[in-house]
Parts: C-alpha cells; structure tokens; sequence
C-alpha cells in the first residue's frame, strides 16, 4: 500500500475520532442541552457541599463550582452524569482576586427525578487520585470520553462570578492565596 493511502487513512481515523469527541461533548449530540439545564444546578450545589468546610481557609474564602456534562443518559426517572469538575477557592487580598485551592476532578453522578419535578443526586463516584485515576476514568466515559476530558474546564466563569460577589472589578486581577 502507498504512503498516501497510509496518510488518507489515518487521517480519516483522526476525524473520526475528533467527531465522535465532539458528538459526546457538550453543545454535541451526546448531551441533551434541555437535560443538562435541569441537572446542572442540582450537581452545581452538590458539588459545594462537597467542598464545604476544605480549603486554605482564607478568612472570607469562598468556594466556586463548574461542572461541564461529557455524557448524559436518562432512563425513566433516573439520569447518569458524566462530569468534568471544577471547584476553585477564591478570597480577596488587597482589592485583589487570590486563588486559594481547588481541584478538577471527573465525576459520575446519578440524579432520580422527583414527583415535583425536582432532581437529587442520589450518588457519586469521584475519580480517585494517582494509581487506578486512568483506569477509573476510561471505566466510566470510554477511550473518546475520556479523551475530551483532558480538555480543562475553563475557570473564566468562576473567576467572574467571585469577582461579582466580592465586588471586584471584572478585571481585578488574580493572584495565588
């Protein structure tokens, strides 16, 4: 077979790879957008109450919460989220945004539908650091997925809304705590 062939083919194998990423990635056709808008807030809060009380404890610190979907399955009242978590402390020092401590962490959560309508988590698995963290994370979202989870969730949005309850400045600047 000629190097052409060879270049043809694995270029189509990184297409294919890149769509099905992109496909399992929020905005994506693996995530129902109209889903992940109802549970978001609910694993939002879960994920601060998991975070309650850790910390640099900075006095006045508070912590902030991002949770991007990788994947979404609902069956009957009960949903799986795959999420990519990001919780970041933040405090103020001198007029100034400080970044205390934080953690990005891959996540399973299982919500159950209420009869109001309502969701609750009713279980979470969390990544475990070092040994077995690869293993749990391809076990869980699958060699695509957890290829997309290398992507780090964005911390602008968590930077803003400290900012916003601090009463900084949108562009305060942002040190180490």
């Amino acid at each position: 077979m000629s190097a052409g062939r060879w270049a043809a083919g694995g270029g189509a194998v990184v297409v294919l790879v890149a769509t099905g990423a992109w496909a399992r990635w929020p905005g994506g056709t693996g995530v129902d957008a109209d889903l992940w808008s109802r549970v978001r807030p609910v694993v939002e809060a879960r994920l601060l109450e998991q975070v309650r009380g850790s910390g640099a404890g900075e006095p006045g610190a508070r912590w902030f919460c991002r949770a991007q979907a990788v994947d979404l399955e609902q069956q009957g009242g009960l949903v799986r989220a795959g999420v990519s978590t990001l919780c970041l402390e933040y405090g103020v020092r001198a007029r100034s945004l400080v970044e205390c401590s934080g953690a990005e962490v891959p996540q399973v959560m299982r919500l159950r539908r209420e009869a109001d309508g309502e969701y609750v988590v009713v279980s979470v698995e969390t990544a475990p650091d070092g040994a077995g963290h690869a293993e749990w994370v391809t076990a869980r979202f699958g060699h695509v997925t957890a290829a997309a989870l290398d992507s780090a969730v964005p911390s602008t949005a968590l930077e803003a809304a400290a900012r916003r309850h601090f009463g900084l400045p949108a562009d305060a600047p942002v040190g180490p705590c």
